[in-house]
C-alpha cells in the first residue's frame, strides 16, 4: 500500500513507544513537585468530573476507577457538548474538574473548563503543550512531560497523562503505597515493550474484527487498545467489561471470533479469567494476560506490583504489538487514514 512505511526505518510510533519509560521518569522527576503543591491547593473536593475526547477520554476513564476503587470518591465523565454545542449547565460548584488534553487547544473541551471555573470549581488541566488556551482557562496545570509526539496514535501522551492523574489522586489520598508503585512503574515499562503479542495477529487477520475485554482499570486500557486497532490497522475492535459482554455482545463469540482480554492482578482477574475461559469454550480464539485461564491462551504479560500500575505494563505491550501489526498489514501507523494528530471539536 502506498501509505506503508519502509520495513528498515523505526516509525514515529515506535520511538515514542520506546520514549514512554524516560518520559515517565522525566514527569515523576519534573512534575512532582507541582502536583503535590496542586493537591493540597484542591483540599477535599466532594467529587471529581472529567472532561476529555479520544485518548485523553480512556485515559480519564482509568483515573475514574483508581478515584473511586482507591479513594472513595465518584468521578463523572462530563459530556462536552452539554456546554459547547447544547449550552446546557452543569453544576460543578464543588468538583474537582481534570481536563485532559495534548494540545489543549479542543474548542469543547474549553468550553466545560471555562464554565467550571466561573462557577468556583477547580480544574485541573493536564496537557503536553504548557502554552496551550487549556493552560492558560484552568486553575492549575499539570505538564504531562511527554515531549514532542509526531505519531497521529497516541501512546506517551496517554501514558503519562494516566500517571499524572495518578500521581494528583495518591497526593490527595495521601496513598504513600501507590506512590511507591508510581516511581517503580519506569523498569517495568522497559520490559513490558519487549513483550511478545505476535501470536494474536493471525486470528485476527483471519476474522477482521475482535473484541478487547477489561474490568475495571482494565476495561480503561481495553477502549484504548480497541482504539488503536481502528485507528492504525482499520480492524474493526469493540471493547467491553468482562461483565457487560455476556449481556449480549458474547452471542457471537464462536467459530474462531479473536478476543483479547487484559487482565490485571486486582479483584476483578478471576472473574475476568472466567469470562475468558467461557468464551474460549464456546469457541473463541481468546488469549489472555492473567495466569489464571484454563481454556483460553496465556499471553505473555509484566506484572508491576499494583492493580493499577499492572493496567499500564499492559496498554504498553499492546502499543508494541500494535505498532508492529500495522506494518505487517502495510500500514503506516504514523499517519492513519483520515486522520490528524490535533482534532478540534465544538
Amino acid at each position: 500500500m502506498s501509505d506503508s512505511s519502509s520495513p528498515n526505518t523505526p516509525t514515529h510510533m515506535r520511538r515514542e513507544i520506546e520514549e514512554i519509560p524516560n518520559a515517565v521518569r522525566r514527569l515523576l522527576s519534573v512534575s512532582r513537585p507541582r502536583i503535590r503543591k496542586i493537591a493540597e491547593e484542591a483540599g477535599s473536593p466532594v467529587f471529581l468530573a472529567s472532561v476529555a475526547r479520544g485518548s485523553s477520554d480512556h485515559a480519564a476513564m482509568f483515573l475514574k476507577y483508581a478515584s473511586e476503587i482507591y479513594l472513595g470518591l465518584a468521578m463523572a465523565s462530563l459530556g462536552p457538548s452539554v456546554s459547547s454545542v447544547y449550552g446546557g449547565r452543569v453544576h460543578l460548584e464543588k468538583a474537582l474538574v481534570i481536563a485532559i488534553s495534548q494540545s489543549g487547544a479542543s474548542p469543547d473541551i474549553l468550553s466545560v473548563v471555562e464554565a467550571a471555573v466561573k462557577q468556583g470549581a477547580t480544574a485541573i488541566g493536564l496537557t503536553n503543550t504548557g502554552d496551550s488556551p487549556l493552560a492558560r482557562l484552568s486553575t492549575a496545570t499539570i505538564d504531562i512531560c511527554a515531549g514532542a509526539e509526531q505519531s497521529v496514535a497516541a501512546t506517551k501522551t496517554y501514558v503519562n497523562s494516566v500517571i499524572a492523574g495518578l500521581l494528583l489522586l495518591a497526593e490527595i489520598g495521601n496513598d504513600a503505597e501507590l506512590s511507591r508503585a508510581l516511581d517503580a512503574v519506569p523498569a517495568h515499562l522497559e520490559r513490558a515493550i519487549e513483550t511478545d503479542w505476535s501470536v494474536l495477529a493471525d486470528p485476527i487477520e483471519k476474522r477482521g474484527s475482535l473484541y478487547v475485554v477489561g474490568r475495571g482499570p482494565g476495561l480503561a486500557v481495553a477502549n484504548e487498545a480497541a482504539l488503536k486497532f481502528k485507528e492504525t490497522c482499520q480492524i474493526q475492535a469493540e471493547a467491553y467489561s468482562s461483565a457487560e459482554v455476556l449481556h449480549g455482545p458474547v452471542s457471537i463469540v464462536e467459530d474462531g471470533y479473536p478476543v483479547l482480554v487484559l487482565g490485571v492482578r486486582d479483584a476483578a482477574e478471576e472473574g475476568l479469567a472466567r469470562t475468558a475461559d467461557r468464551m474460549a469454550a464456546q469457541g473463541g480464539i481468546v488469549f489472555g494476560t492473567t495466569d489464571k485461564l484454563e481454556h483460553a491462551k496465556r499471553l505473555d504479560f509484566e506484572a508491576a506490583g499494583h492493580p493499577l500500575t499492572d493496567a499500564i505494563t499492559q496498554i504498553v505491550s499492546f502499543y508494541a504489538f500494535i505498532e508492529w501489526f500495522a506494518r505487517r498489514r502495510g500500514f503506516n501507523p504514523d499517519v492513519p487514514r483520515h486522520l490528524k494528530k490535533v482534532t478540534q471539536t465544538v
